[in-house]
């Protein structure tokens, strides 16, 4: 009896991920990239959030499954933005070390300023959430309370944290335009 109870379980959930699957996929995807900029890791970051999804089908309540989706991908670019990250110190530590016996290149000099004029690059340098906040307010066009039940954070958190990042990109457009 449990087997065939398992069995209409699992076909319902390979139904519902595979239906949600073609209608989600793309903005799934997009949602990643705009976290971490990297076409692969953002599609690995969205198969991952459905893996997720289709294992706890039976625990997501009817209608929450793109929030659920939103959220494994939020998640998800988390963790990839952290270990980038920890790469990212251990690499400049070991160039900190290069650096001290060779000078800066003018070369290198032109590429960090062009690239420190990027909208991108102005989103990496603000908080995690206000980040977060700002790239799913403006790129995915979410209200307030799907921000806020995609982060698990208060609406007014979600007003305060946009508020701070929109401050602070308008700081650093006026300083570096």
């Amino acid at each position: 009896m449990g087997t065939r109870r398992d069995a209409a379980a699992r076909a319902a959930a390979d139904d519902g991920v595979s239906t949600l699957y073609a209608v989600q996929w793309r903005p799934m995807v997009r949602l990643a990239w705009l976290f971490v900029h990297d076409d692969l890791l953002a599609e690995e970051i969205a198969q991952d959030a459905f893996i997720s999804l289709h294992r706890k089908w039976s625990d997501v309540q009817e209608g929450r499954a793109t929030a659920y989706l939103r959220q494994c991908v939020v998640n998800g670019a988390r963790s990839a933005l952290r270990h980038h990250n920890v790469e990212r110190r251990y690499l400049d530590s070991l160039r900190d070390s290069t650096r001290r016996l060779t000078a800066v290149s003018a070369e290198d000099s032109v590429i960090a300023t062009a690239g420190s004029a990027d909208l991108f690059a102005r989103l990496q340098t603000l908080p995690d959430r206000q980040r977060e906040v700002l790239v799913l307010r403006y790129y995915l066009d979410l209200s307030e309370a799907q921000i806020a039940e995609t982060l698990g954070i208060a609406p007014g958190s979600v007003k305060a944290h946009a508020h701070r990042g929109l401050a602070a990109l308008r700081i650093q457009m006026e300083e570096r335009p």
